[in-house]
Protein backbone atom coordinates (compact mmCIF):
# COMPACT_ATOMS: atom_id res chain seq x y z
CA UNK A 1 0.00 0.00 0.00
CA UNK A 2 1.19 3.53 -1.29
CA UNK A 3 1.32 5.17 2.19
CA UNK A 4 2.51 8.79 3.48
CA UNK A 5 1.20 9.95 6.60
CA UNK A 6 -1.70 9.63 7.99
CA UNK A 7 -4.70 12.44 9.62
CA UNK A 8 -7.48 10.73 11.36
CA UNK A 9 -6.71 7.40 10.58
CA UNK A 10 -6.99 8.14 6.11
CA UNK A 11 -3.63 8.26 3.92
CA UNK A 12 -2.02 10.94 2.68
CA UNK A 13 -2.92 9.12 -1.21
CA UNK A 14 -6.75 9.37 0.47
CA UNK A 15 -7.12 13.01 1.43
CA UNK A 16 -5.22 13.96 -1.43
CA UNK A 17 -7.73 12.77 -3.56
CA UNK A 18 -11.13 14.45 -1.51
CA UNK A 19 -9.30 17.15 -2.26
CA UNK A 20 -9.00 16.73 -5.71
CA UNK A 21 -12.80 16.03 -5.22
CA UNK A 22 -13.75 19.04 -3.64
CA UNK A 23 -12.28 20.59 -6.96
CA UNK A 24 -14.03 18.77 -9.21
CA UNK A 25 -17.29 19.65 -7.36
CA UNK A 26 -16.66 23.33 -7.96
CA UNK A 27 -16.11 23.22 -11.24
CA UNK A 28 -19.07 21.39 -11.79
CA UNK A 29 -21.23 23.16 -9.23
CA UNK A 30 -19.49 26.34 -11.10
CA UNK A 31 -21.36 26.52 -14.16
CA UNK A 32 -24.67 23.79 -12.78
CA UNK A 33 -25.82 26.12 -10.10
CA UNK A 34 -26.38 28.90 -11.95
CA UNK A 35 -26.81 27.78 -15.56
CA UNK A 36 -30.80 28.25 -15.53
CA UNK A 37 -30.16 31.92 -14.98
CA UNK A 38 -27.72 31.71 -18.05
CA UNK A 39 -30.55 29.59 -20.05
CA UNK A 40 -32.93 32.50 -18.88
CA UNK A 41 -31.31 35.27 -19.57
CA UNK A 42 -28.35 34.40 -22.05
CA UNK A 43 -30.12 32.18 -23.98
CA UNK A 44 -33.50 33.38 -23.91
CA UNK A 45 -35.59 30.55 -22.69
CA UNK A 46 -38.41 30.03 -20.74
CA UNK A 47 -38.80 29.13 -16.98
CA UNK A 48 -39.84 26.07 -17.85
CA UNK A 49 -37.51 24.77 -20.85
CA UNK A 50 -34.57 26.17 -18.98
CA UNK A 51 -35.90 23.86 -15.71
CA UNK A 52 -36.36 21.15 -18.16
CA UNK A 53 -33.33 21.42 -19.69
CA UNK A 54 -31.28 21.86 -16.68
CA UNK A 55 -33.19 18.58 -14.93
CA UNK A 56 -32.50 16.83 -18.68
CA UNK A 57 -29.19 17.97 -18.56
CA UNK A 58 -28.46 16.81 -14.83
CA UNK A 59 -29.73 13.44 -15.56
CA UNK A 60 -27.26 12.75 -18.51
CA UNK A 61 -24.96 13.47 -16.07
CA UNK A 62 -25.82 11.61 -13.28
CA UNK A 63 -26.88 8.48 -15.69
CA UNK A 64 -23.80 7.90 -17.61
CA UNK A 65 -21.45 6.54 -14.60
CA UNK A 66 -24.35 3.68 -14.94
CA UNK A 67 -23.01 2.94 -18.94
CA UNK A 68 -19.16 3.91 -18.46
CA UNK A 69 -18.69 2.56 -15.29
CA UNK A 70 -19.08 -1.42 -16.43
CA UNK A 71 -17.10 -0.48 -19.32
CA UNK A 72 -13.90 1.18 -17.05
CA UNK A 73 -14.39 -1.76 -14.42
CA UNK A 74 -14.44 -4.54 -17.80
CA UNK A 75 -11.52 -2.53 -19.85
CA UNK A 76 -9.48 -0.06 -18.21
CA UNK A 77 -7.99 0.40 -15.05
CA UNK A 78 -9.15 3.73 -12.54
CA UNK A 79 -6.55 5.67 -13.01
CA UNK A 80 -6.10 5.66 -16.70
CA UNK A 81 -10.25 5.86 -16.56
CA UNK A 82 -9.76 9.09 -14.16
CA UNK A 83 -7.14 10.80 -16.56
CA UNK A 84 -8.81 9.66 -19.75
CA UNK A 85 -12.12 11.21 -18.94
CA UNK A 86 -10.42 14.86 -16.98
CA UNK A 87 -9.55 15.63 -20.76
CA UNK A 88 -12.90 15.03 -21.57
CA UNK A 89 -14.18 17.12 -18.99
CA UNK A 90 -11.67 20.03 -19.47
CA UNK A 91 -12.27 20.43 -22.75
CA UNK A 92 -16.42 20.34 -21.87
CA UNK A 93 -16.05 23.22 -19.58
CA UNK A 94 -13.47 25.04 -22.27
CA UNK A 95 -16.23 24.85 -24.73
CA UNK A 96 -18.98 26.04 -22.72
CA UNK A 97 -16.93 29.19 -21.82
CA UNK A 98 -16.24 29.72 -25.52
CA UNK A 99 -19.60 29.81 -25.96
CA UNK A 100 -20.41 32.38 -23.14
CA UNK A 101 -17.29 34.38 -24.93
CA UNK A 102 -19.31 34.38 -28.59
CA UNK A 103 -22.26 35.26 -27.08
CA UNK A 104 -20.68 37.99 -25.56
CA UNK A 105 -20.36 39.46 -28.89
CA UNK A 106 -23.03 38.06 -31.13
CA UNK A 107 -26.22 37.12 -29.46
CA UNK A 108 -27.12 33.24 -29.66
CA UNK A 109 -29.25 32.66 -32.94
CA UNK A 110 -32.33 30.26 -32.94
CA UNK A 111 -30.87 26.81 -33.43
CA UNK A 112 -26.91 26.88 -34.13
CA UNK A 113 -25.91 28.07 -30.81
CA UNK A 114 -28.00 26.64 -28.38
CA UNK A 115 -27.65 23.38 -30.26
CA UNK A 116 -23.58 23.85 -29.64
CA UNK A 117 -24.09 24.91 -25.87
CA UNK A 118 -25.74 21.28 -25.57
CA UNK A 119 -23.41 19.65 -27.05
CA UNK A 120 -20.59 21.26 -24.58
CA UNK A 121 -22.46 20.21 -21.53
CA UNK A 122 -22.45 16.90 -23.17
CA UNK A 123 -18.76 16.37 -23.18
CA UNK A 124 -19.07 17.65 -19.59
CA UNK A 125 -21.17 14.79 -19.03
CA UNK A 126 -19.32 12.29 -20.62
CA UNK A 127 -16.16 13.23 -19.03
CA UNK A 128 -17.99 13.26 -15.62
CA UNK A 129 -19.69 9.88 -16.30
CA UNK A 130 -16.30 8.16 -16.25
CA UNK A 131 -14.10 10.95 -13.98
CA UNK A 132 -16.40 10.48 -10.29
CA UNK A 133 -17.65 6.88 -10.11
CA UNK A 134 -13.65 6.11 -11.07
CA UNK A 135 -12.17 8.60 -8.34
CA UNK A 136 -14.39 7.79 -6.19
CA UNK A 137 -13.27 3.66 -6.34
CA UNK A 138 -10.14 4.65 -6.82
CA UNK A 139 -9.79 6.47 -3.61
CA UNK A 140 -11.38 3.96 -1.55
CA UNK A 141 -8.38 1.51 -3.11
CA UNK A 142 -6.28 3.41 -0.76
CA UNK A 143 -7.96 2.40 2.16
CA UNK A 144 -6.04 -0.54 3.80
CA UNK A 145 -7.34 -4.08 3.69
CA UNK A 146 -9.36 -3.01 0.78
CA UNK A 147 -10.28 -6.40 -0.19
CA UNK A 148 -11.86 -6.89 2.92
CA UNK A 149 -13.61 -3.88 3.36
CA UNK A 150 -17.75 -5.43 1.72
CA UNK A 151 -17.52 -8.39 4.15
CA UNK A 152 -14.92 -7.12 7.23
CA UNK A 153 -16.30 -7.80 10.18
CA UNK A 154 -14.07 -5.68 12.01
CA UNK A 155 -14.87 -2.88 13.27
CA UNK A 156 -11.41 -0.80 12.97
CA UNK A 157 -11.77 -1.35 9.32
CA UNK A 158 -15.57 -0.44 8.84
CA UNK A 159 -15.10 2.00 10.70
CA UNK A 160 -12.68 3.80 8.45
CA UNK A 161 -14.99 2.68 5.58
CA UNK A 162 -17.61 5.34 7.07
CA UNK A 163 -14.68 7.91 7.72
CA UNK A 164 -13.75 7.89 4.57
CA UNK A 165 -17.69 8.46 3.14
CA UNK A 166 -17.50 11.21 5.92
CA UNK A 167 -14.56 13.08 4.62
CA UNK A 168 -15.31 12.36 1.24
CA UNK A 169 -18.45 13.74 1.34
CA UNK A 170 -17.18 16.62 3.34
CA UNK A 171 -14.69 17.38 0.71
CA UNK A 172 -17.70 17.28 -2.13
CA UNK A 173 -19.74 20.00 0.28
CA UNK A 174 -16.17 22.26 0.68
CA UNK A 175 -15.84 22.30 -2.82
CA UNK A 176 -19.53 22.70 -4.21
CA UNK A 177 -20.09 25.74 -1.30
CA UNK A 178 -17.26 27.32 -2.68
CA UNK A 179 -18.60 27.05 -6.14
CA UNK A 180 -22.03 27.82 -5.39
CA UNK A 181 -21.00 31.49 -3.31
CA UNK A 182 -17.98 32.67 -5.83
CA UNK A 183 -19.17 31.13 -9.06
CA UNK A 184 -22.48 32.97 -9.13
CA UNK A 185 -20.93 36.03 -7.82
CA UNK A 186 -18.44 36.44 -10.23
CA UNK A 187 -21.22 35.07 -13.27
CA UNK A 188 -23.77 38.02 -12.05
CA UNK A 189 -21.11 40.61 -11.51
CA UNK A 190 -18.13 40.26 -14.10
CA UNK A 191 -19.72 38.07 -16.65
CA UNK A 192 -20.32 34.76 -17.99
CA UNK A 193 -17.01 34.52 -19.69
CA UNK A 194 -14.72 34.52 -16.05
CA UNK A 195 -17.33 32.80 -14.96
CA UNK A 196 -17.46 30.05 -17.04
CA UNK A 197 -13.52 30.23 -17.89
CA UNK A 198 -12.45 29.54 -13.59
CA UNK A 199 -14.18 26.16 -13.66
CA UNK A 200 -12.11 25.00 -16.23
CA UNK A 201 -9.04 26.40 -14.83
CA UNK A 202 -9.72 24.85 -11.30
CA UNK A 203 -10.72 21.37 -13.22
CA UNK A 204 -7.59 21.49 -15.08
CA UNK A 205 -5.25 22.38 -12.02
CA UNK A 206 -7.26 19.41 -9.93
CA UNK A 207 -5.68 17.15 -12.82
CA UNK A 208 -2.49 18.37 -12.14
CA UNK A 209 -2.24 17.71 -8.55
CA UNK A 210 -3.57 14.24 -9.63
CA UNK A 211 -0.91 13.47 -12.23
CA UNK A 212 1.86 14.24 -9.31
CA UNK A 213 0.64 12.93 -6.50
CA UNK A 214 0.94 8.94 -8.64
CA UNK A 215 3.30 8.07 -6.39
CA UNK A 216 2.23 8.03 -3.43
CA UNK A 217 -1.16 6.54 -4.75
CA UNK A 218 -2.14 2.85 -3.81
CA UNK A 219 -2.78 0.67 -7.11
CA UNK A 220 -5.43 -2.56 -6.63
CA UNK A 221 -3.67 -5.40 -8.08
CA UNK A 222 -4.69 -6.41 -11.46
CA UNK A 223 -6.77 -9.88 -10.59
CA UNK A 224 -9.65 -7.92 -9.38
CA UNK A 225 -9.80 -5.36 -11.93
CA UNK A 226 -9.32 -8.13 -14.54
CA UNK A 227 -12.77 -10.14 -12.78
CA UNK A 228 -14.62 -8.68 -15.89
CA UNK A 229 -18.03 -8.96 -13.72
CA UNK A 230 -20.28 -7.03 -15.85
CA UNK A 231 -19.76 -9.33 -18.71
CA UNK A 232 -20.16 -12.33 -16.96
CA UNK A 233 -22.95 -11.97 -15.58
CA UNK A 234 -24.53 -10.95 -19.03
CA UNK A 235 -23.10 -14.11 -20.07
CA UNK A 236 -24.78 -16.00 -16.82
CA UNK A 237 -28.14 -13.98 -17.53
CA UNK A 238 -27.92 -15.53 -21.27
CA UNK A 239 -27.11 -18.97 -20.01
CA UNK A 240 -30.02 -18.95 -17.48
CA UNK A 241 -32.16 -17.69 -19.94
CA UNK A 242 -31.91 -20.68 -22.66
CA UNK A 243 -32.02 -22.90 -19.81
CA UNK A 244 -35.40 -21.40 -18.48
CA UNK A 245 -36.57 -21.61 -22.11
CA UNK A 246 -36.01 -26.01 -21.93
CA UNK A 247 -37.26 -26.02 -18.00
CA UNK A 248 -34.87 -26.76 -15.64
CA UNK A 249 -31.85 -25.47 -14.50
CA UNK A 250 -29.24 -27.41 -13.36
CA UNK A 251 -25.43 -26.68 -12.63
CA UNK A 252 -22.78 -28.71 -11.08
CA UNK A 253 -21.75 -27.58 -7.72
CA UNK A 254 -18.19 -28.04 -6.10
CA UNK A 255 -15.92 -31.00 -5.72
CA UNK A 256 -17.39 -31.79 -2.11
CA UNK A 257 -20.93 -31.96 -4.50
CA UNK A 258 -19.80 -33.57 -7.68
CA UNK A 259 -23.31 -35.00 -8.12
CA UNK A 260 -25.54 -32.81 -10.65
CA UNK A 261 -28.74 -31.04 -8.58
CA UNK A 262 -31.19 -28.67 -9.35
CA UNK A 263 -30.44 -25.35 -8.48
CA UNK A 264 -33.48 -22.81 -7.27
CA UNK A 265 -33.43 -19.43 -7.70
CA UNK A 266 -33.96 -18.24 -4.59
CA UNK A 267 -33.08 -14.88 -2.35
CA UNK A 268 -30.48 -16.63 -0.47
CA UNK A 269 -27.13 -17.95 -1.40
CA UNK A 270 -26.07 -21.58 -1.49
CA UNK A 271 -24.05 -22.27 1.87
CA UNK A 272 -22.55 -24.96 -0.06
CA UNK A 273 -20.06 -22.08 -1.74
CA UNK A 274 -18.15 -19.94 0.58
CA UNK A 275 -18.07 -15.95 -0.34
CA UNK A 276 -14.83 -15.14 -1.21
CA UNK A 277 -12.48 -11.75 -1.33
CA UNK A 278 -14.08 -11.23 -4.59
CA UNK A 279 -17.38 -10.25 -3.11
CA UNK A 280 -18.86 -12.89 -4.55
CA UNK A 281 -18.42 -16.32 -4.65
CA UNK A 282 -14.80 -18.01 -5.11
CA UNK A 283 -14.07 -20.54 -7.59
CA UNK A 284 -14.81 -20.26 -11.56
CA UNK A 285 -16.11 -17.13 -12.81
CA UNK A 286 -17.46 -18.66 -14.84
CA UNK A 287 -19.55 -21.52 -12.89
CA UNK A 288 -23.32 -20.60 -13.22
CA UNK A 289 -24.12 -20.25 -9.51
CA UNK A 290 -20.61 -18.01 -9.44
CA UNK A 291 -22.64 -15.38 -12.21
CA UNK A 292 -25.90 -15.79 -10.87
CA UNK A 293 -25.18 -14.79 -7.65
CA UNK A 294 -23.62 -11.78 -8.28
CA UNK A 295 -26.42 -11.13 -10.76
CA UNK A 296 -28.80 -11.02 -8.24
CA UNK A 297 -26.88 -8.98 -5.77
CA UNK A 298 -27.51 -6.06 -8.18
CA UNK A 299 -30.77 -7.08 -8.66
CA UNK A 300 -32.28 -7.26 -5.29
CA UNK A 301 -30.97 -3.64 -4.86
CA UNK A 302 -33.79 -2.51 -7.50
CA UNK A 303 -36.53 -1.46 -4.83
CA UNK A 304 -34.87 0.64 -2.58
CA UNK A 305 -33.14 2.56 -5.50
CA UNK A 306 -36.26 3.13 -7.26
CA UNK A 307 -38.15 4.54 -3.65
CA UNK A 308 -35.12 6.99 -3.88
CA UNK A 309 -35.84 8.65 -7.04
CA UNK A 310 -38.58 10.94 -5.06
CA UNK A 311 -35.42 11.92 -2.97
CA UNK A 312 -33.70 12.76 -6.33
CA UNK A 313 -36.21 14.87 -7.58
CA UNK A 314 -36.84 16.79 -4.56
CA UNK A 315 -32.74 17.88 -4.99
CA UNK A 316 -33.20 19.18 -8.08
CA UNK A 317 -35.46 21.80 -7.04
CA UNK A 318 -32.40 24.32 -5.61
CA UNK A 319 -30.66 24.57 -8.95
CA UNK A 320 -34.39 25.46 -10.64
CA UNK A 321 -37.35 26.70 -9.31
CA UNK A 322 -36.16 27.74 -5.64
CA UNK A 323 -33.77 29.76 -7.57
CA UNK A 324 -36.03 31.36 -9.68
CA UNK A 325 -38.23 32.05 -6.46
CA UNK A 326 -35.03 33.31 -5.28
CA UNK A 327 -35.33 36.39 -8.39
CA UNK A 328 -38.64 37.82 -7.56
CA UNK A 329 -37.77 38.15 -4.07
CA UNK A 330 -36.65 41.18 -1.98
CA UNK A 331 -32.41 40.50 -2.25
CA UNK A 332 -30.83 43.57 -1.12
CA UNK A 333 -28.42 44.17 1.45
CA UNK A 334 -26.99 47.51 2.06
CA UNK A 335 -27.50 50.06 -0.42
CA UNK A 336 -25.35 48.41 -3.53
CA UNK A 337 -25.10 45.06 -3.29
CA UNK A 338 -27.87 42.29 -4.25
CA UNK A 339 -27.94 38.25 -3.26
CA UNK A 340 -27.50 36.15 -6.52
CA UNK A 341 -30.52 34.02 -5.95
CA UNK A 342 -28.37 30.65 -7.00
CA UNK A 343 -25.54 31.85 -3.76
CA UNK A 344 -28.76 30.10 -1.51
CA UNK A 345 -27.27 26.82 -2.79
CA UNK A 346 -24.73 27.55 -0.45
CA UNK A 347 -26.88 27.00 2.50
CA UNK A 348 -26.96 23.41 1.40
CA UNK A 349 -23.40 22.45 1.52
CA UNK A 350 -23.10 24.95 4.48
CA UNK A 351 -25.57 23.16 6.59
CA UNK A 352 -23.97 20.14 5.82
CA UNK A 353 -19.95 21.62 6.54
CA UNK A 354 -21.80 22.26 9.90
CA UNK A 355 -24.19 19.45 10.82
CA UNK A 356 -21.95 16.43 9.95
CA UNK A 357 -19.44 17.14 12.91
CA UNK A 358 -22.73 17.06 15.01
CA UNK A 359 -23.68 14.29 13.54
CA UNK A 360 -20.96 12.26 14.07
CA UNK A 361 -20.11 13.54 17.89
CA UNK A 362 -23.79 14.08 18.87
CA UNK A 363 -26.51 11.93 17.05
CA UNK A 364 -24.41 9.03 17.07
CA UNK A 365 -23.73 8.48 20.57
CA UNK A 366 -26.91 9.52 21.42
CA UNK A 367 -28.33 6.81 18.83
CA UNK A 368 -26.21 4.27 20.14
CA UNK A 369 -27.78 4.29 23.41
CA UNK A 370 -31.23 3.15 22.17
CA UNK A 371 -29.95 1.20 19.32
CA UNK A 372 -27.27 -0.63 20.58
CA UNK A 373 -26.11 -0.17 16.93
CA UNK A 374 -22.48 0.90 16.81
CA UNK A 375 -22.89 2.81 14.19
CA UNK A 376 -26.17 4.54 15.81
CA UNK A 377 -28.48 3.53 13.32
CA UNK A 378 -28.52 1.40 10.07
CA UNK A 379 -27.37 2.47 6.37
CA UNK A 380 -31.01 2.14 5.63
CA UNK A 381 -32.52 3.95 8.80
CA UNK A 382 -30.46 6.60 8.01
CA UNK A 383 -31.68 7.00 4.14
CA UNK A 384 -35.13 6.94 5.37
CA UNK A 385 -34.15 9.82 7.91
CA UNK A 386 -33.09 12.00 5.35
CA UNK A 387 -36.16 11.10 3.07
CA UNK A 388 -38.13 12.44 5.65
CA UNK A 389 -36.33 15.29 5.99
CA UNK A 390 -36.91 16.24 2.23
CA UNK A 391 -40.35 15.90 2.77
CA UNK A 392 -40.30 18.64 5.59
CA UNK A 393 -38.58 20.85 3.33
CA UNK A 394 -40.44 20.82 0.44
CA UNK A 395 -43.83 21.58 2.58
CA UNK A 396 -41.53 24.67 4.83
CA UNK A 397 -41.13 25.28 0.42
CA UNK A 398 -44.94 25.21 -0.05
CA UNK A 399 -45.58 27.22 2.81
CA UNK A 400 -43.30 30.27 1.53
CA UNK A 401 -44.73 30.29 -2.29
CA UNK A 402 -47.87 30.64 -1.14
CA UNK A 403 -47.11 33.74 1.06
CA UNK A 404 -44.60 34.88 -1.52
CA UNK A 405 -48.14 34.52 -4.14
CA UNK A 406 -50.22 36.21 -1.80
CA UNK A 407 -48.04 39.03 -1.40
CA UNK A 408 -47.59 39.22 -5.11
CA UNK A 409 -51.04 39.09 -6.36
CA UNK A 410 -51.79 42.29 -4.00
CA UNK A 411 -49.17 44.19 -5.92
CA UNK A 412 -50.27 46.49 -8.97
CA UNK A 413 -49.57 44.52 -12.25
CA UNK A 414 -47.35 47.07 -13.68
CA UNK A 415 -45.11 47.04 -10.34
CA UNK A 416 -41.96 45.01 -10.65
CA UNK A 417 -42.14 41.01 -9.82
CA UNK A 418 -39.82 41.39 -7.29
CA UNK A 419 -41.74 41.09 -3.94
CA UNK A 420 -40.95 42.92 -0.62
CA UNK A 421 -40.75 39.30 1.05
CA UNK A 422 -37.10 38.99 1.90
CA UNK A 423 -35.31 35.72 0.26
CA UNK A 424 -34.09 34.70 3.31
CA UNK A 425 -37.34 33.15 3.86
CA UNK A 426 -35.82 30.67 1.39
CA UNK A 427 -32.99 29.62 4.27
CA UNK A 428 -35.02 27.24 5.88
CA UNK A 429 -36.11 24.67 2.95
CA UNK A 430 -32.70 24.97 1.53
CA UNK A 431 -31.09 24.04 5.33
CA UNK A 432 -33.22 21.35 6.09
CA UNK A 433 -32.20 19.78 2.03
CA UNK A 434 -28.57 20.27 3.42
CA UNK A 435 -29.61 18.04 6.66
CA UNK A 436 -31.33 15.35 4.95
CA UNK A 437 -28.12 15.41 2.41
CA UNK A 438 -25.88 14.42 5.69
CA UNK A 439 -28.43 11.17 5.87
CA UNK A 440 -29.54 10.38 2.71
CA UNK A 441 -26.36 10.67 -0.12
CA UNK A 442 -24.03 9.65 2.36
CA UNK A 443 -25.74 6.70 3.15
CA UNK A 444 -26.29 6.00 -0.38
CA UNK A 445 -23.01 5.63 -0.78
CA UNK A 446 -22.03 3.87 1.90
CA UNK A 447 -25.14 1.36 1.15
CA UNK A 448 -23.98 1.06 -2.54
CA UNK A 449 -20.84 0.10 -2.02
CA UNK A 450 -21.54 -2.52 0.89
CA UNK A 451 -23.89 -4.30 -1.71
CA UNK A 452 -22.02 -4.88 -4.90
CA UNK A 453 -19.29 -7.09 -5.04
CA UNK A 454 -15.95 -5.45 -4.75
CA UNK A 455 -14.93 -6.39 -8.38
CA UNK A 456 -18.27 -4.04 -8.97
CA UNK A 457 -16.95 -1.29 -7.02
CA UNK A 458 -17.08 1.26 -9.86
CA UNK A 459 -20.88 -0.03 -10.29
CA UNK A 460 -21.82 0.61 -7.14
CA UNK A 461 -21.33 4.21 -6.97
CA UNK A 462 -22.34 4.37 -9.92
CA UNK A 463 -25.92 2.88 -9.22
CA UNK A 464 -25.66 5.61 -6.39
CA UNK A 465 -25.39 8.69 -9.37
CA UNK A 466 -28.32 7.09 -11.51
CA UNK A 467 -30.27 7.39 -8.50
CA UNK A 468 -30.21 11.16 -9.26
CA UNK A 469 -29.87 10.84 -12.92
CA UNK A 470 -32.97 9.05 -13.55
CA UNK A 471 -34.36 11.69 -10.96
CA UNK A 472 -33.34 14.28 -13.03
CA UNK A 473 -35.29 12.90 -15.96
CA UNK A 474 -38.11 12.07 -13.70
CA UNK A 475 -38.20 15.74 -12.79
CA UNK A 476 -38.63 16.83 -16.07
CA UNK A 477 -41.32 14.86 -17.09
CA UNK A 478 -43.02 15.93 -14.61
CA UNK A 479 -42.63 18.99 -16.01
CA UNK A 480 -43.87 18.67 -19.35
CA UNK A 481 -46.84 16.59 -17.98
CA UNK A 482 -48.15 18.84 -15.18
CA UNK A 483 -47.50 21.99 -17.62
CA UNK A 484 -49.32 20.55 -20.47
CA UNK A 485 -52.19 19.40 -18.29
CA UNK A 486 -52.26 22.63 -16.01
CA UNK A 487 -51.80 24.90 -19.06
CA UNK A 488 -54.22 23.68 -21.51
CA UNK A 489 -57.47 25.43 -22.77
CA UNK A 490 -55.77 29.08 -22.08
CA UNK A 491 -55.18 28.96 -18.24
CA UNK A 492 -51.46 29.82 -16.70
CA UNK A 493 -49.83 26.62 -16.33
CA UNK A 494 -47.92 25.99 -13.41
CA UNK A 495 -44.67 26.89 -14.51
CA UNK A 496 -45.76 30.38 -15.74
CA UNK A 497 -43.37 32.99 -16.93
CA UNK A 498 -45.32 35.09 -15.33
CA UNK A 499 -43.92 34.48 -11.55
CA UNK A 500 -47.04 36.13 -10.13
CA UNK A 501 -49.21 33.56 -11.58
CA UNK A 502 -47.71 30.19 -11.35
CA UNK A 503 -48.82 27.44 -9.32
CA UNK A 504 -44.80 26.26 -7.62
CA UNK A 505 -46.82 25.78 -4.19
CA UNK A 506 -49.25 23.63 -5.76
CA UNK A 507 -46.24 21.78 -7.37
CA UNK A 508 -43.87 21.63 -4.14
CA UNK A 509 -47.15 20.07 -2.40
CA UNK A 510 -47.24 17.21 -5.03
CA UNK A 511 -43.74 16.68 -4.66
CA UNK A 512 -44.30 16.35 -0.64
CA UNK A 513 -47.03 13.93 -1.39
CA UNK A 514 -45.54 12.06 -3.95
CA UNK A 515 -42.36 11.49 -1.38
CA UNK A 516 -44.12 10.60 1.46
CA UNK A 517 -45.96 7.75 -0.47
CA UNK A 518 -42.31 7.02 -1.55
CA UNK A 519 -40.94 6.28 1.94
CA UNK A 520 -44.06 4.43 3.14
CA UNK A 521 -42.74 1.80 0.10
CA UNK A 522 -39.46 2.68 1.20
CA UNK A 523 -39.85 0.97 4.93
CA UNK A 524 -41.98 -1.69 3.55
CA UNK A 525 -39.04 -2.98 1.25
CA UNK A 526 -36.54 -2.19 4.23
CA UNK A 527 -38.35 -5.16 6.53
CA UNK A 528 -38.00 -7.37 3.96
CA UNK A 529 -34.76 -6.19 2.84
CA UNK A 530 -31.60 -8.64 3.92
CA UNK A 531 -28.05 -7.16 3.60
CA UNK A 532 -25.00 -8.95 2.02
CA UNK A 533 -23.22 -9.18 5.68
CA UNK A 534 -26.53 -10.73 6.83
CA UNK A 535 -26.63 -13.15 3.86
CA UNK A 536 -23.13 -13.88 4.69
CA UNK A 537 -23.57 -15.03 8.39
CA UNK A 538 -26.93 -16.43 8.42
CA UNK A 539 -26.18 -18.62 4.88
CA UNK A 540 -22.32 -19.23 5.00
CA UNK A 541 -21.37 -19.98 8.34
Amino acid sequence: MAGGGRVKGLSSSCILLIVIAGMERFAFKGVASNLVSYLTDTVKMSNSSAAKTVNSWCGFTSMLPLLVAPLADLYWDRYSTILTSSFLYVLGLGAVASTAMIWRWSPPSNKSSPSFLFWSLCLISLGQGAYNPSLQAFGADQLDHDEELPSSKDDQTSNKKSMFFQWWYFGVCSGSLLGVILMSYIQDTFGWVLGFAIPMIAMLTSVAIFTCGSRIHAYKPDKTIDGKPLRNILQAIKVTASKLVNGRIRVSLPDEEPDTVELELQEKPLCDQKFGSNGGFDGNPRNDTYLLENAKVVLRLLPIWVMLLMFAVIFQQPATFFTKQGMTMKRNMGRNFKIPPATLQSAITLSIILMMPLYENVLIPITQIFTRNRKGITVLQRMGVGMFLSIIAMIIAAVVETKRLEISRKMSSLQSETVTLSIFWLLPQYVILGISDIFTVVGMQEFFYNEVPVRMQTMGFALYTSVFGLGSFLSALMISVIEAFTGSEGRQSWFSNDMREDGLDKYYWLLALTSALSLLFYAIFCTFYTTRSELENGNCK
